[in-house]
Order: C-alpha cells, then structure tokens, then sequence
C-alpha cells in the first residue's frame, strides 16, 4: 500500500512541476533603429539573462522572451553613440514594442 501511496504523490509531483513550467508564457521585444545602418547588433538584459538580436533592415526582435523588466543596449556604430533604454517590461504572451530609437552622433 505505501508503494501505491509514493507511486501516486511521485506522479502527481511530477505532473505539477510539469504545470509549473507551463505557468508562464513567453513575450517578446521588438523595435527599430534609425539610421538603417547605425548600429550592428542589440542586446537585452535582465539579471543574469541576457539576449542578443542582430539588426536587419533597420529592425530587431528577441522572441521567447521571460517575463521579466529589461534593459535594452544599442551597439553603434561610428559615428554614432550607443543607447541604452532602461525598464522595458516583459509581460506573459505580450510582445513589447518600444518603437524607434534615433542614434545621435
């Protein structure tokens, strides 16, 4: 009877932590930069976690994306300077747009 006990809490253990995975949604992060070809790559970053996105067409997006806040970092190019746009929030299934970001020289 307790092998029948511990075989059952054993499943249900485990089919709870398979729910607990499943309790969050990814989200995502996309924008654009301007000029077209000011900056080479953007990178994400929260924590301990961070992403990297190339930038294509003056685009970018990182998907399957943790909720969580992020800071966000634009590697530019010469002449112009890098940003950094701080707080971006993550939410569950949402993917935030923070629009264009001009690079200044």
């Amino acid at each position: 009877m307790k092998k029948v006990i511990l075989s059952f809490l054993a499943l249900f253990a485990i089919a709870f932590c398979l729910l607990a995975f499943d309790a969050f949604r990814a989200g995502g992060i996309r924008g654009r930069i301007t000029p077209l070809d000011g900056a080479d790559k953007v990178i994400a970053v929260s924590g301990k976690d961070s992403l990297i996105s190339n930038i294509t067409n003056g685009s970018f997006s990182f998907g399957n994306v943790k909720p969580s806040t992020y800071t966000i970092l634009v590697h530019a190019k010469p002449p112009f300077k890098d940003i950094s746009i701080p707080n971006v929030p993550v939410i569950d299934s949402t993917i935030t747009d923070v629009g264009d970001i001009k690079l200044v020289q």
